[in-house]
């Protein structure tokens, strides 16, 4: 009789580790291969109501593809064809890079903002970030690589531009975790500041978050399963680099947005880097705004925050 209940106890512990194990194999497929995270669920989980806003981000489409335009690609340091789409002005002493969230691409979420710069003088560089869009890549770099590739962007930009162009870099979701993280890195002299809306400090942290709030799981053993798979396929730890630690390093003054009904990546992830920044920081927190909602939610707020930190950050 013991011996059978010890048998039962250790195939049913052996059931649960297979069934841990499936289950992490197939959210790491959906979270983190490309053709797998579906921008539709991204969407759904981030609960941000967009059909609202379409008539502007419509109307704002078709006068930003009036402008000129034209395709870029680049070479990765770990041979990845990278693309972004380049909006160029007359005069080229001002360029905004603006780098987008998961499951996104370059030339979705800045259509709204491509009022203000290009109003404003900036030649804009909307990426495709790795895995996304354009841009090869099996594995999404969710940051921690894409910083790297924000580099390369940046020696682009001087290239194109000249050693005196002036450079922003700016971020929304997964793309404001990246220049965050690139915060920490050396950055040339032209880069002059960062804009980060609603970025999350690592990929650990907002799975974490994900799993307990949307799913009401345990993150234990699935993040640790991901992470090793993740080592694996992708070359990278969950929490290799994190926003909140890499701003520590930070030398270019950072403007923080956030929207405190964002239930996808939370505020307090937001104050936590603010908390850790050694560079001079500005923050704006939009009431009501949902995740990625902050400037059509209160877009004279968000533009008023843009100019105020740009007056102090570019000439």
């Amino acid at each position: 009789m013991k011996k059978k209940l010890v048998t039962g106890t250790a195939l049913f512990a052996a059931a649960l580790a297979a069934a841990e194990a499936g289950g992490s194999a197939y959210m790491y497929r959906r979270t983190m291969k490309r053709g797998k995270a579906k921008t539709e669920r991204t969407m759904k989980m981030a609960g941000t109501d967009w059909n609202q806003y379409m008539p502007l981000i419509e109307a704002r489409k078709e006068a930003m593809l009036a402008q000129p335009h034209e395709d870029v690609y680049k070479r990765s340091g770990d041979g990845l064809q990278l693309h972004a789409t380049y909006f160029p002005r007359d005069k080229k002493e001002k360029m905004v890079i603006c780098f987008h969230g998961y499951t996104s691409q370059g030339m979705s979420d800045y259509i709204g903002l491509s009022d203000y710069y290009m109003k404003r003088g900036y030649s804009m560089l909307l990426v495709d970030e790795r895995a996304h869009g354009q841009s090869e890549g099996e594995y999404i770099g969710f940051g921690c690589l894409d910083r790297i590739d924000a580099c390369a962007w940046i020696d682009w930009a001087i290239s194109e531009c000249g050693e005196d162009v002036q450079i922003l870099l700016h971020g929304i979701s997964m793309g404001a975790a990246t220049v965050l993280m690139a915060s920490g890195l050396s950055l040339p002299g032209q880069v002059k500041g960062i804009v980060s809306d609603c970025a999350f400090t690592s990929p650990k942290h907002v799975f974490t978050h994900v799993l307990h709030s949307m799913y009401h799981m345990p993150a234990f053993p699935m993040i640790q399963i991901t992470d090793y798979m993740n080592r694996k396929n992708a070359g990278y730890g969950l929490d290799e680099c994190n926003a909140a630690r890499e701003v520590r390093k930070a030398k270019v003054p950072i403007l923080l947005i956030h929207g405190d009904a964002d239930t996808f990546v939370p505020c307090k992830m937001c104050d936590e880097i603010e908390q850790n920044c050694a560079s001079k920081t500005q923050k704006l927190i939009i009431k009501g705004a949902a995740h990625a909602e902050s400037y059509y939610k209160d877009m004279e707020a968000y533009e008023r925050a843009l100019d105020e930190f740009l007056g102090g950050a570019i000439k």
